[in-house]
């Protein structure tokens, strides 16, 4: 066995060992403070309310946990278990060029995982969501949905796949460099692009109604001085009746976008304080720094695989006799997960951060204590629960746990 077979073998088994102990974990904290709400959301939650969250936690962490089981022989198949091999001998044996060969090879590789995916998307659409309110979608927009996403991922993939192929195969030792420069610029253009053109494929948004809600958001956007297209409802309740809110766009095309299952369950002081929240990250320039960071990693991850790709034992290594550079694109997307796991800790702490700052942001332009109803009307109509692991949730959460940042939230609405 080669050396970096049994590291790729130990690296894979380790993550999936610690992501499957922080799932017991969390499912066993979740459990054990399924009978009580919190003392400081006894006056805001119900009992019945609080016992939702946590069965659909359970539910849906006990699921992740088999995913998790299967993900993890799948990629073993691809790799050790010859799927990788069979798939590029099949397209090999068309005597197309490289070029040709490579595309089908990435095209024929993500049809069938999003086919192998698909059952377990049905499940968790139309059995557990279903189950606890939650879904909206039916069957015919489900596989509409995903018949566009296939499409749309043609259009736009098969052009950015032959012209990383091609400078993989012709720009010579600094191929991506060129590679990293162009992801880079089409990154930048799908952040325009997918406000206007993209989004509106899945989805309707209308421009927010003339009304009180729309007056304080207007107030908001000029005291703050932030120019955006507008401000817009989407169709959220099409689909789930979990309620979010987000800003989209670049330059010109940045727009702020409501869920309208969101605008339902909030009064219009609640929704300014939300909105002050999402100007806040933009005002502290948290979207800039996540661009800067992804644009970061993205360039090392190239110079890794420039680097790689030169290297026998990495095809040999992954059940892959044949190098090419297709081939060194697909062992690279497949096996970086397991290698980048642990950073993960490391950005869900940074993310906290900025959702701390984000918080006293919105606290600054409206009123914390709408916020912190807002956040409890949200916690309630997404059965979020409110007693997560602390080590799963530093591990994992994006966001502060709800006792955490409504504690914070009060501080800073008192200075």
């Amino acid at each position: 066995m080669h050396t970096f077979t049994l590291i790729f073998i130990l690296m894979v088994i380790a993550t999936a060992g610690i992501q499957l102990w922080l799932s017991l974990r969390q499912a066993k904290h979740v459990a054990e403070h399924r009978a009580k709400v919190p003392d400081e959301f006894t006056d805001k939650i119900s009992l019945e309310e609080h016992q939702k969250a946590a069965d659909y936690t359970q539910t849906k962490g006990a699921f992740g946990r088999l995913e998790l089981l299967l993900g993890t022989v799948i990629l073993f198949l691809w790799t050790l278990g010859g799927g990788l091999e069979w798939l590029d001998n099949l397209w090999r044996g068309a005597n197309w060029g490289p070029m040709a060969t490579g595309v089908a090879v990435i095209i024929s590789f993500s049809l069938i995982s999003s086919l192998i995916d698909l059952p377990t998307s049905l499940y968790n659409t139309f059995v557990i969501e279903e189950k606890f309110g939650f879904n909206k979608t039916t069957l015919k927009t489900f596989f509409v949905d995903m018949l566009k996403g296939a499409l749309l991922s043609l259009v736009i993939g098969i052009p950015l796949i032959v012209l990383v192929l091609w400078l993989m195969e012709s720009a010579g030792d600094y191929w991506w460099l060129y590679a990293w420069l162009a992801l880079t610029a089409f990154s930048i253009l799908m952040m325009w692009a997918y406000p206007k053109f993209i989004a509106p494929i899945f989805n309707k948004f209308q421009p927010l109604e003339e009304g009180e809600v729309l007056d304080r958001l207007t107030s908001l956007l000029n005291r703050t001085g932030f120019n955006s297209d507008g401000v817009f409802i989407m169709d959220g309740s099409k689909r789930s009746s979990h309620g979010n809110a987000y800003f989209t766009g670049f330059g010109k095309t940045k727009r702020i976008v409501f869920f309208d299952t969101l605008l339902k369950h909030l009064t219009p002081t609640q929704v300014e304080a939300v909105l002050a929240h999402e100007l806040g990250h933009f005002k502290r320039k948290h979207v800039l720094k996540g661009m800067i960071l992804s644009i970061t990693m993205t360039f090392i991850g190239f110079a890794v695989l420039a680097w790689l790709m030169k290297q026998d034992w990495f095809y040999n290594s992954l059940g892959v006799s044949h190098p090419s550079t297709y081939m060194a694109l697909i062992l690279f997307i497949l096996i970086s997960p397991a290698f980048t796991f642990f950073i993960g800790p490391l950005m869900a702490r940074w993310s906290r951060k900025h959702e701390f700052e984000a918080d006293e942001f919105a606290a600054q332009q409206s009123n914390a204590g709408e916020l912190i109803s807002a956040l409890v009307s949200l916690y309630k109509k997404n059965a979020g629960t409110l007693t997560p692991d602390p080590l799963y949730s530093a591990f994992y959460d994006s966001h502060p746990p709800a006792s955490i940042r409504i504690a914070h939230l009060k501080q800073v609405g008192q200075n």
